[in-house]
């Protein structure tokens, strides 16, 4: 994945920019889709955009938290089928 550079405020040299790149891969352990860079002077203000992480659905079944019941044993599984499944009825 390439990481998109925006720089406002002044030009930066390449040097610069991979040791921002570096620094966003150490301090957040991956590596970002854009980094925002401002200058201000002899200071710059750096924001990162990261990917947006997958969203997994996690539900309670037969009193335990899980995302999905492919780790179920047998047991498990048939506790899980013989439930009474409540509906609500508005």
């Amino acid at each position: 994945m390439a990481c998109e550079f925006i720089v406002a405020g002044g030009v930066l040299p390449q040097e610069e920019l991979n040791a921002y790149l570096l620094r966003a891969k150490q301090q957040y352990g991956k590596e970002p889709k854009r980094i925002n860079i401002t200058v201000e002077g002899d200071e710059v203000a750096l924001d990162y955009t990261f990917e947006a992480q997958p969203f997994e659905r996690i539900r309670r079944i037969t009193g335990y938290l899980v995302g999905t019941t492919d780790r179920f044993n047998n047991a498990k599984r048939a506790e899980e089928h013989d439930r009474v499944k409540h509906s609500c009825k508005i």
